[in-house]
């Protein structure tokens, strides 16, 4: 049965586009190479990042959603987006192996007239040189004129109820002018706005410059956190203070780490440095030994050591009241508490299961008692269901990464 449109990719690119695309009354495939996905979706089962619910799934697939892994399905619809994944390699540049994997899955199956979008984190280039040679390729048809092809980045804020898909800005920058035309076509029935660059190059640097911006300013801040506590300085109180000035300031907070997909671009297709990126990704990266410092020191100052000391991490996820663990600090730190020989346990309401090195963490059960019985509470991320207040009282010793709990209650990073 024909589609409207495909999307190819289902992670946390690909299921909230369908999703729009589905509640904008658009017959959508979602293809996938993956069965499990597939499989479990096709039962009405959400992802276990927690991104969408089970009700918002069964909704999707009673609206013209159809989950498949059979390829021949993207050569009946008239748009296709391209959403995989292109985690950082070790050399630190996105790995576009699932990017080239789904091209010439379309490529072989591409017919004239088809709109190919591509939403994928990809280095400033990638859509008119990679991916438009591996469809040209594989396809015999000529894009610009015989299909459009543009690129759209993604823009989406996980868990952001208040500014999903269709409130957030679309930018678009097609080959050729019809193909930006044709992009926006498509986008414009699923968002209230659609902004226009000027080519696929432009719109694959905004991904860039955005992300980049993220973590540039995280690593301020993080410093920034260093400093103040080195000082005696309250940051938190700086911070809020700071963030009254209605021009030339935006607020960003310190933390163990930087998590998300998004993830820092530092060379760009000449390989030429982005120096401040490259020291930015130092900061932050630095961050979970910076915690654990802070958690020696502590255990230390109350008379104890770090090794056999029980430590509890509440929160491993990346972002706060979502299940998704993508580059979370948590891993680390609990890592690195492990080599000196502490007893780790967890608590997060989203996560039931966690292996740190292949060996199950504990998870503790009662927050409350587990906080009272271990001799350092680590609050990694803030998740809505936590007492903080109560957790202060509980807790014999409580280290703050987030700032959350009130001034005085704990130790804050």
């Amino acid at each position: 049965m024909p589609a409207d449109l495909a999307v190819i990719g289902l992670g946390h690119l690909g299921l909230p586009l369908a999703q729009a695309a589905v509640a904008a009354g658009v017959d959508t495939i979602g293809y996938d190479t993956d069965p499990r996905p597939v499989a479990e979706l096709a039962a009405g089962r959400p992802p276990v990042d927690g991104s969408l619910t089970a009700s918002e799934i069964r909704r999707m697939l009673s609206g013209g959603f159809r989950p498949t892994t059979n390829p021949a399905e993207l050569g009946r619809v008239r748009t296709a987006v391209i959403c995989a994944p292109t985690p950082l390699g070790p050399d630190r540049a996105p790995d576009l192996t699932t990017v080239t994997d789904a091209a010439r899955a379309l490529a072989a199956r591409l017919r004239p007239h088809t709109t190919v979008l591509l939403e994928s984190s990809v280095p400033p280039g990638t859509t008119e040189g990679v991916l438009r040679d591996l469809l040209e390729e594989g396809s015999g048809l000529r894009a610009g004129r015989d299909f459009h092809l543009a690129h759209s980045p993604s823009r989406l804020d996980p868990g952001n109820r208040i500014r999903g898909f269709a409130a957030t800005p679309k930018v678009i920058g097609g080959l050729t002018p019809a193909c930006t035309e044709s992009a926006a076509a498509f986008y414009g029935r699923l968002t209230d706005k659609v902004v226009r660059a000027r080519g696929p190059r432009e719109a694959e640097t905004v991904k860039v410059l955005e992300t980049n911006f993220r973590h540039v300013n995280i690593a301020l801040v993080n410093e920034m956190a260093v400093l103040c506590h080195e000082l005696g300085v309250d940051l938190w109180d700086v911070i809020r203070c700071a963030e009254t000035k209605p021009f030339g300031f935006h607020a960003f907070r310190p933390g163990p780490g930087v998590g998300g997909h998004g993830t820092p671009v530092d060379t760009i297709g000449t390989h030429r440095p982005l120096r401040m990126v490259e020291l930015a990704n130092q900061v932050n990266e630095r961050m979970p030994q910076y915690v654990i410092q802070r958690c020696a020191t502590l255990l230390n100052e109350h008379g104890k050591s770090a090794r056999g000391a029980r430590v509890l991490l509440l929160g491993i996820t990346y972002k706060p009241d979502l299940a998704d663990r993508e580059g979370a600090p948590a891993d680390e730190i609990a890592r690195r508490l492990m080599d000196l020989g502490a007893v780790v346990s967890y608590h997060d309401p989203h996560v039931l299961d966690w292996r740190v090195r292949d060996a199950p963490v504990p998870r503790a059960d009662s927050l409350y008692e587990a906080a009272a019985h271990a001799d350092l509470t680590v609050l990694l991320q803030h998740h809505r269901t936590y007492d903080l207040q109560g957790l202060a009282v509980k807790a014999q010793l409580l280290l703050d990464t987030r700032g959350a709990t009130p001034a005085g209650a704990a130790h804050r990073l």
